[in-house]
């Protein structure tokens, strides 16, 4: 760290009691030996190499981050998004493709000029006044301020801000409609008003749980136990191949209940139709490939159209799981569980979505309180 001395003809014993000043010896962070006078008495002087010590740890520490600073700093916003793009390994082909068209349609047209430094709380409010101003769909708002967000705060994680960029913005508030969701008997009607591959994908997702796509992949060999099927992949729209579940990696995979009912449809379509390698549903017009999205958006479409079924209004396919949903809080299956099952990425989404079916309620936890209050 340094050394303190005295250049008086005095004895190290006597530096306490004599009135001669202490001088220090330290080495700069260029290696150069220096000196400094002046310090009246021993604590002064340590204290003073101590503090030396400390501006050149923090120099040391601080030399990578000012080039940090320098590298990404005067980077235009484009070019920084686009390696961090390349960072995003988890995400499957659909939810590149949406963060690729939220770039290239709404943040970049705004912001891919501007350089990194010059990002405040106020530029990231602009942007959303922005996209208010362009007419801009408030779920389309809200995704694109969260990947605005996220690039954001990867550069202030590097140093890049000394203030996050986006504490204080008021996001854009997107509040879904309420899912729209079949009767039991509304079900039964719709699930009969298609073809059998219909019949089946409605039993998945409605019994299951399994979104669109999900469902599409539906295997034989998925089914571990008698009430048991698992969820290990999807048909993804963009690619029309098979390929991991949202939000998840390849081979991840959740286990999800098997009604008899559902089950005995798959044995069904299986004794009637057969498999191919395990799947159920292929593309009619070419076995080697996986059943395609518009299948089924064909038939819904045609279906609604006929007006021979009873189907609520506003209900689109996805509402089939969105009845799973609903039975399961409805009949007091634990929340967290039917998260888990759905393969919600957090247990928030499943809360905002499926919150008013809940079981509980004000008068009925006035209810309970009181038995206990009475007891």
């Amino acid at each position: 760290m340094g050394s303190f001395f005295k250049e008086c003809e005095h004895p190290r014993s006597r530096w306490a009691k004599c009135p001669h000043l202490y001088k220090i010896r330290y080495r700069s962070a260029a290696g150069n030996q220096l000196e400094e006078t002046g310090f009246a008495t021993q604590d002064d002087a340590i204290e003073r190499l101590t503090e030396i010590y400390k501006e050149k740890k923090a120099a040391r520490q601080s030399q990578p981050k000012a080039e940090r600073i320098r590298k990404y700093g005067a980077m235009r916003f484009e070019e920084y998004a686009e390696e961090w793009r390349a960072g995003q390994r988890h995400l499957a082909v659909g939810s590149l493709r949406h963060l690729d068209s939220l770039l290239e349609h709404h943040i970049y047209p705004t912001l891919g000029r501007r350089r990194m430094n010059s990002f405040d709380h106020k530029v990231v409010d602009g942007f959303i006044r922005t996209m208010e101003r362009n007419g801009v769909g408030l779920a389309t708002q809200s995704n694109a301020f969260d990947k605005l967000r996220s690039i954001l705060l990867d550069a202030h994680r590097l140093g890049l801000f000394s203030d996050n960029p986006v504490a204080g913005v008021k996001e854009p508030q997107y509040d879904p409609a309420r899912a729209v969701i079949p009767s039991p008997e509304q079900l039964r009607g719709i699930r009969a008003a298609g073809d059998d591959a219909f019949m089946l994908i409605v039993d998945m997702m409605s019994g299951c749980g399994l979104r669109n796509g999900e469902a599409y992949a539906v295997n034989i060999n998925n089914i571990v136990a008698d009430d048991v099927y698992r969820v290990s992949e999807q048909v993804v729209m963009a690619s029309r191949q098979y390929g991991p579940l949202k939000h998840r990696k390849p081979g991840d995979y959740r286990d999800v209940p098997l009604p008899a009912q559902v089950r005995e449809t798959i044995e069904w379509y299986v004794d009637k139709h057969g498999t191919v390698d395990g799947y159920l549903l292929r593309q009619p017009s070419d076995p080697t490939r996986p059943y395609p999205h518009y299948a089924v958006d064909n038939q819904w479409k045609r279906i609604k159209a006929s007006g021979t079924v009873d189907i609520p209004k506003g209900m689109v396919v996805y509402g089939n799981r969105h009845f799973f949903a609903s039975n399961c809080l409805t009949h007091g299956i634990p929340i967290t569980d039917v998260a888990e099952w759905m393969g919600h990425k957090s247990i928030e989404v499943t809360f905002k979505i499926y919150r008013h079916l809940m079981p509980g309620s004000i008068s009925s936890a006035a209810q309970i309180l009181n038995l206990g209050l009475a007891a």
